[in-house]
């Protein structure tokens, strides 16, 4: 099957700035047959992940480590967040941003960030099961395993086993959490 005209056209176009400064308003992932330079451009990626923040993906390096950048996509689709530089995956307003929009980044984020109160809970709040990835100390605090598994109960029973494996011993022997887990 042939490319769309679109992307023929982006491709015979690689270097031509104002082609994608139009383009990206419309057809934000054509960004991907931009050359570098291009993909480096601040304005024109912003453009681009505020409509589709898959296009960060194909952002430069640099433009993946800018907090503005990363905002935008994050705001506009949560998973991107995996393409944040190691820098900004330890930034909590991007993290936080990023967790409530889609739980799962919590998986990218930094040690430090998954231990901090508000980007956890927010990640729970979004997808029950990434509480695993909390850390040891949010693991074992009773709430936060209330939280998740009540939530998990809620949203997705067939992964509430993952959670509830995702506890310390402690919480996992709790009786309330027990009771949570088999409700009479």
């Amino acid at each position: 099957m042939p490319d769309p005209v679109e992307v023929v056209e982006a491709r015979e176009k690689t270097n031509d700035k104002e082609f994608f400064r139009q383009r990206v308003k419309t057809m934000p992932l054509l960004i991907e047959w931009a050359n570098d330079e291009i993909r480096d451009d601040k304005e024109i990626l912003l453009e681009a992940v505020k409509i589709d923040g898959g296009a960060l993906e194909f952002a430069s390096d640099r433009l993946k480590d800018d907090k503005d950048i990363l905002l935008e996509a994050v705001k506009q689709a949560g998973w991107t967040g995996c393409y944040a530089s190691q820098k900004l995956l330890d930034d909590k307003d991007v993290v936080l941003e990023a967790v409530k929009h889609d739980g799962q980044i919590l998986y990218y984020a930094s040690s430090r960030l998954r231990d901090d109160d508000d980007v956890v809970m927010e990640a729970i709040k979004n997808k029950p099961l990434i509480f695993k990835y909390a850390s040891f100390r949010l693991r074992n605090n009773k709430e936060y395993a209330k939280t998740a598994i009540t939530l998990g109960m809620e949203k997705c029973k067939k992964y509430i086993d993952t959670v509830y494996q995702s506890l310390s011993e402690e919480m996992q022997n709790d009786e309330e959490i027990k009771k949570i887990m088999n409700p009479e």
